[in-house]
């Protein structure tokens, strides 16, 4: 009889096991389209790189908005009724989006190319953080008002100026009271996870979202296309020019406390490297599913590792640009005995690389050239003597 109910014991876990393990399965974040009974769901439009966002189209020109942490954002075109019946994580935003306060400055250029400037009526840099002639402009003129950093927004302003929507870019989510208390004045939020796309043309494959925000889907399309076009042109030239020992390259920067850091091997600009024809010196760092692209090591590791690299590019768009080989070499002699800095391979990225996001096939023909040796004129890349 004991060994009777020992099994029966055995039995019922075994079958909430089962069912826990179904319940898990089930409960996984699903591609939910059915978020009303007054919305009838016509089709997901196919974004052909990007994997951290999705748009879901119903009739009545209706747009849901899903992003890769879960938030829901339903776009109601001007003179709609919202539905009454979504469920209550789906934020709604009534068309036409204005007075957007921009934090997330890798999204600005994606604006410029939509000519979708005079949405925007806030942003999180001065004039002068600005590499973008048409956003430094704006903001002389005053089109777009500076109303604090991420971290420290003027909630006044952008209150009275009647903001309908806050662009934060992931250094968000480091201060979540900020968020939380710009959703209290009602003022909605959406995270710009463009950076942590893995495919290059993911991250500008975001300019369609912001199209869809602003009204200007058309122009969004040919932007993206044009750079679509860019970064196949470069592909070409690279395979046209294979046949050669393809060169290794290390990116990174050295932090304040004295570290390399480095993108992770996933990360979308080691593939730029590689679309340039040439192979990221870190083949396997970094794991894949976490969330941030970088991360930092011990100058020592970082030697044993880039070495024997036969170019490095000094990314400058943190610490500041480099004007000379002694400028590395101040931040740690070890850079002597670097194999690209004794062949003369040293390279450093001008200031305004990050802000250029409509500009990634330039950027990666500017690799190119570096490694064909034609490297005249150069817009993004310079060569450090």
């Amino acid at each position: 009889m004991k060994k009777k109910s020992i099994l029966f014991v055995i039995g019922i876990l075994v079958c909430l096991l089962a069912a826990c393990g179904k319940t898990a399965d089930t409960n996984e974040k699903e591609h939910d389209t059915a978020i009303s009974q007054k919305l009838t769901f016509d089709h997901s439009e196919e974004l052909t790189y990007a994997q951290k966002f999705s748009i879901d189209d119903y009739e009545g020109d209706y747009h849901l908005v899903t992003v890769t942490d879960g938030s829901r954002y339903l776009l109601v075109p001007e003179g709609k009724e919202v539905p009454d019946d979504l469920a209550s994580d789906i934020v709604v935003i009534q068309e036409p989006v204005q007075n957007i306060y921009l934090a997330a400055s890798a999204a600005m250029d994606m604006f410029v190319s939509l000519d979708a400037l005079d949405s925007i009526r806030f942003s999180s840099l001065k004039a002068d953080g600005w590499y973008i002639d048409q956003a430094k402009e704006a903001m002389e003129n005053g089109d777009i008002l500076y109303a604090g950093k991420y971290s420290t927004p003027d909630y006044e302003q952008i209150v009275q100026e009647n903001c309908g929507l806050a662009i934060e870019n992931t250094m968000i989510l480091h201060t979540p009271e900020v968020k939380e208390q710009l959703e209290k004045f009602g003022i909605h939020v959406l995270v710009d996870y463009s950076s942590y796309e893995p495919e290059p043309l993911g991250r500008t494959e975001w300019v369609k979202l912001y199209g869809l925000l602003t009204g200007h889907e058309k122009e969004a399309e040919d932007a993206f296309n044009k750079e679509q076009a860019a970064m196949e042109e470069v592909q070409n030239s690279a395979a046209a020019s294979g046949g050669k020992e393809t060169k290794t390259v290390a990116f990174f920067y050295i932090t304040s406390n004295g570290q390399a850091n480095v993108r992770k091997s996933a990360d979308y600009l080691p593939k730029m490297i590689e679309m340039a024809g040439g192979q990221y010196i870190f083949k396997d760092l970094g794991d894949e599913e976490e969330a941030t692209s970088t991360l930092s090591m011990q100058m020592e590791e970082f030697y044993a590792g880039a070495k024997d690299a036969d170019y490095i590019i000094y990314n400058s768009t943190i610490e500041g640009e480099l004007d000379s080989v002694d400028d590395l070499l101040a931040k740690s002699p070890l850079f002597e005995k670097f194999r690209a800095l004794q062949e003369g391979h040293v390279y450093c990225t001008s200031k305004n690389l990050y802000q250029s996001t409509m500009e990634l096939g330039t950027i990666t023909s500017d690799i190119h050239r570096m490694l064909v040796g034609d490297d005249e004129d150069l817009t993004y890349l310079y060569q450090l003597k």
